[in-house]
């Protein structure tokens, strides 16, 4: 084991890594049961969701740990499931079928990139501030989300929106759960969001919400209902050629951005320069590729693993300690389907999901008005036009114009352009 995870060389031990693992999985573990009740508001089972959530993240983190041997986990994205629910799907256009299809693509594309240096250049070619806008706005559109689902923000004639009623029981309920959450994420409790979401269900029983289930363990149901469902000819009739690119732009740098930060963090990097960096991204690919098979939005490297390099991890052996832990979750789907069921349980995580997201606006660089107002037109449209895809479409447009207009069109990427080419398209011809 010593020889495989190259424990002693990182200063670790099995221990330490088992306890790292632990850590980790109680901080990501909410994916389980928020992403399940996002995606079957598409029209997805949610047994089956439920189970291909924890397929798709074990392999891909079985293949981080094992292959690119780091302390790092993947899972479906916070964020792409509720634009693939939400956006993509919530329309009424288009089927859930063709939106898993559009995944499958994408997710094969970024296999194919993992291959190549071509996903560097991708990736250098957006300016940081943009993709910090990126990460921001979604933050805002699942919140505004988490806020419409709890009934804090409801519907209204006159203004398009107000407040809710806030004594009604669901709503109560989600306020008291937000504010159990923050007070155990103040106090830094490892796993809070998972562990908020335990006493706003016990709290939920207390007040009737909820209804215990009539067993608490049982085999995973459902899979068949979503798996190879994907309609790659839906993509191409519905024209959702800018969603796969929307799925493989975030995805890609999201995840890339968050290797970095949590190898830099565990001291992994060698020389500023990321070791391992194909196998770590094919992890992602892989998953993405295999959630879409399953049943799910693509996966993403998850921040939360910073959690379990913080007390220790080091090594590809923390991310399979999650795996089997995350497997273990597969028989206790009557308890996840119960929790999922009530918005006031998930609702309180999405809230600080984008709460955490949207703290990344303070790297923007707000001095450089070529970039700060694509930036700005970014963030403000995703959660208002109900799209990332719009959002980040309308920005990337906005920059190589803006950047033309003061002379400056040699300080964009050639491919840049061809972003902003695409995304004009999209807008001008294809409804999503």
């Amino acid at each position: 084991m010593d020889r495989w995870f190259a424990l002693k060389e990182r200063g670790t031990s099995v221990g330490t890594e088992v306890l790292a693992g632990i850590t980790t999985f109680f901080t990501m573990v909410y994916i389980v049961i928020v992403n399940p009740g996002i995606l079957s508001q598409a029209g997805l089972d949610f047994n089956g969701v439920f189970t291909a959530t924890v397929l798709a993240s074990i392999v891909g983190t079985l293949i981080m740990g094992l292959w690119a041997n780091y302390p790092i986990v993947i899972a479906p994205g916070m964020g792409l499931n509720a634009y693939f629910a939400f956006t993509v799907v919530g329309g009424g256009e288009v089927s859930w079928q063709a939106a898993l299809g559009a995944v499958f693509v994408a997710g094969i594309i970024f296999v194919l990139l993992s291959l190549t240096s071509f996903r560097f250049m991708l990736l250098d070619a957006i300016p940081p501030s943009l993709k910090h806008a990126i990460t921001a706005g979604i933050g805002l559109f699942i919140t505004f989300i988490g806020l419409q689902n709890s009934g804090i923000v409801a519907d209204s004639p006159a203004t398009l929106l107000t407040i809710g009623n806030l004594t009604e029981p669901m709503t109560l309920l989600t306020i008291i759960g937000l504010a159990i959450t923050v007070v155990l994420m103040s106090y830094r409790v490892k796993g809070y969001l998972f562990v908020g979401m335990l006493i706003t269900g016990i709290i939920a029983w207390f007040m009737g919400l909820m209804e215990l289930p009539s067993s608490w363990v049982g085999l995973p149901t459902g899979l068949s209902a979503t798996a190879m469902q994907m309609d790659i000819g839906g993509v191409i009739s519905n024209g959702l050629y800018g969603v796969i690119f929307t799925f493989l732009l975030i995805t890609l740098f999201d995840t890339t951005g968050t290797m970095l930060g949590v190898a830099e963090q565990a001291g992994l990097l060698k020389n500023n320069k990321f070791p391992r960096s194909r196998g770590a991204l094919l992890a992602d690919a892989v998953g993405t590729t295999t959630g879409a098979m399953l049943g799910t939005s693509p996966t993403s490297a998850y921040i939360e693993s910073s959690a379990g390099v913080a007390v220790g991890g080091r090594t590809g052996l923390t991310a399979v300690i999650v795996s089997v832990l995350l497997a273990l979750t597969l028989f206790f789907t009557p308890v996840i389907s119960v929790l999922a069921a009530i918005p006031a349980i998930t609702a309180p995580a999405l809230i600080i999901v984008g709460f955490l997201m949207i703290s990344t606006l303070q790297k923007i660089d707000w001095s450089d008005f070529e970039v700060v107002f694509p930036a700005f037109l970014i963030i403000v449209l995703m959660p208002l036009t109900y799209s990332i895809a719009t959002g980040i479409g309308v920005g990337f447009i906005a920059y190589p114009v803006l950047k033309a207009v003061r002379g400056k069109w040699r300080d964009v990427h050639p491919i840049f352009y061809l972003f902003a080419v695409l995304f004009a398209v999209q807008l001008a011809f294809f409804a999503h």
